[in-house]
């Protein structure tokens, strides 16, 4: 009789115990036989002393710069400073739960971040831990914070325009996709709103955007989150956040996990916005860590690697050729001064690792003229480059005429008389500033602000009250959008303004100023008339 418990016509097993006990013990035996042990070495530290988020780890020896450590507890943090004897671990989350004597674990891998497609829509912390109430993000792919930039070999020039629905950047200083353009300013001048204006110009391209918040108040965020959920733009937006409430740690590693959420979406051949709000917030807490880890401050007491900390992070922002994908990935990162003090340390470091920088005047925004940009000190290195063929028609124009009447306002401010060229001059300028403004999260289309900033370059506007210029810029949006969408479409898609588009545009604008001068007219001969009576009646 045969051992072998499967029938050999049917090959089917038998239900003998017998036999299937002998089966099992025959599979363990073959196992025990292919089975190689090896030993695995762990690498155990012990935590000395903690302090502002950072730890003095003694032990650890294999441990390498900008490696993840596990601490008893839970908490992560990140081996930022090797030294002889120690390790200075910079602790990410759960500080308060990390005291002297708990161990400290490698986990043979650099800090890294989920990535992906799934990020947008979503709010998370730098570590990629859900801060909306959302389920678990559940990534494909993570990446390391800190990247090596992209060799400039694989990098092409930048010439597609970024329309940010701001008219006094999109026509004055162009931001093109895969630049770094600087928003810089006092507080309270309006940077986020620019900036936030931009994402939300955002929502009609393919654009996709990262927002990253460094240090800002829980309820500031909150803010923001709910206008970008409100407007239909958060579908398009991953925000990273690192309050001001949490771990220096996490403010200092936010950007730069932001950055790689933001890359991995370039690499996938999309064009990609990213926002640092700010790079003050992010500048201070690497010097409280810097000064933690007893690291010699230089300049203004920052410590002197913090260009370099900010340089290999907007390096990171380019153009790729379409062998690499064609992607880009644009950044505005926000930078608070005081006092105007744009030769401070931190600025004067921005302002030569960036493409450009939008300047905003606490004296304009005071007056109420928003966007507060500053024309005279504001500018964009690409230049018009990036800017759609149209807009060269009137950027050049508008800006010298801008820039000559703001010389000539603070001259005549003290009384002096002047000519009529000089009237004519002031009266042009002034019809530049209020085309201009517009409100703080207002976008406009590219072919609306072509046509009312043809009209002001060519005074059409001269002869209406610039109490009137809103309602000239109201109608004129409308009648543009509705009228004529076939001139919209070819000025979007990069053709030049012909002349037969130029000519319908004037003309339309001059029937709509005319319009409006003449209500003007007959409101003030109204406002006469009425005065006259009162006069006549207290006679």
């Amino acid at each position: 009789m045969s051992a072998d418990p499967t029938n050999a016509e049917t090959g089917v097993r038998s239900d003998d115990p017998a036999s299937a006990l002998l089966d099992d013990l025959d599979a363990l035996e073959a196992a025990r036989h292919e089975v190689r042990p090896g030993l695995r070495v762990d690498e155990l530290g012990m935590v000395e002393s903690v302090s502002g988020g950072i730890a003095d780890v003694r032990g650890l020896p294999g441990a390498q710069v900008d490696e993840r450590l596990r601490v008893a507890g839970g908490a992560v943090g990140i081996a930022a400073d090797l030294r002889s004897d120690t390790v200075g671990v910079v602790l990410l989350d759960r500080v308060e739960h990390v005291t002297s004597g708990a161990r400290v674990k490698r986990t043979r891998r650099v800090a890294d971040v989920p990535v992906g497609p799934e990020l947008l829509g979503r709010v998370v912390s730098p570590l990629g831990e859900p801060r909306d109430g959302g389920e678990p993000l559940r990534a494909e792919r993570r990446l390391p914070i800190e990247r090596p930039a992209p060799p400039i070999l694989a990098r092409a020039p930048v010439k597609t325009p970024l329309q940010t629905g701001i008219k006094a950047i999109d026509a004055l200083f162009p931001i093109g996709r895969g630049q770094r353009e600087l928003i810089i300013g006092d507080r309270q001048t309006g940077k986020t709103s620019v900036a936030l204006a931009s994402v939300l110009a955002q929502r009609a391209t393919d654009v996709r955007c990262v927002w990253c918040s460094i240090g800002q108040r829980g309820a500031a965020t909150a803010r923001l989150v709910a206008t970008l959920r409100r407007s239909g733009a958060l579908a398009h937006t991953a925000v990273v956040v690192a309050s001001s409430e949490d771990a220096p740690g996490l403010r200092w590693i936010a950007p730069f996990a932001a950055m790689s959420i933001a890359e991995s979406l370039m690499e996938g051949g999309h064009d990609v916005l990213i926002v640092f709000d700010d790079l003050t917030q992010h500048a201070r807490s690497y010097r409280e860590l810097s000064l933690l880890l007893r690291r010699p401050p230089g300049r203004e007491a920052y410590p002197g690697d913090v260009f370099y900390l900010h340089a290999r992070l907007l390096e990171r922002a380019t153009q790729l050729r379409p062998d690499h994908g064609g992607g880009s990935l644009t950044a505005l990162p926000i930078i608070e001064t005081q006092e105007q003090n744009v030769s401070a340390f931190i600025p004067t470091n921005l302002i030569s690792i960036t493409d450009g920088q939008l300047l905003l005047s606490p004296h304009l925004a005071a007056r109420g003229i928003l966007p507060a940009v500053d024309v005279g000190r504001s500018v964009s290195r690409v230049g018009g480059k990036a800017q759609l063929p149209a807009y060269r028609t009137v950027a050049g124009p508008l800006r010298l005429a801008y820039t000559q009447f703001e010389e000539l306002e603070r001259f005549a401010r003290f009384g002096a008389d002047v000519d009529a060229s000089t009237r004519r001059t002031l009266t042009r300028g002034r019809r530049v500033r209020a085309v201009l403004q517009q409100g703080a999260l207002e976008t406009i289309a590219v072919c609306e602000q072509l046509a009312i900033l043809l009209a002001t370059a060519e005074g059409v506007l001269d002869d209406v009250p610039e109490r009137a210029v809103a309602a000239v810029e109201r109608d004129l949006r409308r009648l543009v959008r509705d009228e004529h969408r076939d001139i919209c479409e070819r000025i979007e898609q990069g053709a030049t303004l012909a002349d037969d588009d130029r000519e319908t545009l004037l003309t339309l604008t001059r029937r709509v100023a005319a319009e409006h001068a003449r209500r003007a007219e007959e409101a003030g001969a109204e406002g006469n008339r009425a005065e006259g009576n009162r006069a006549e009646g207290a006679a």
